[in-house]
């Protein structure tokens, strides 16, 4: 379940802002939660999770990764 909201989530975005979601703003998050029928909250928390993704990524592709617990 939680997939499939998260796959309506995306393809409610256009291809611009899939590449870059940084274009995000209020207005884009009103419409895409419009779009797949869920709440801006969830369209926000599908963005913050993607944030912590690539942060986290990140710090492993530099070795720096350290275990939060």
């Amino acid at each position: 379940k939680q997939m499939a909201h998260v796959e309506a989530i995306i393809l409610s975005m256009t291809p611009q802002e899939r590449r870059k979601p940084d274009l995000i703003k209020a207005s884009r998050k009103t419409r895409i939660a419009k779009g797949c029928g869920l709440s801006v909250s969830e369209v926000n928390k599908l963005l913050v999770q993607f944030e912590d993704m690539k942060k986290m990524m990140k710090q492993m592709a530099n070795g720096n990764f350290k275990m939060p617990f």
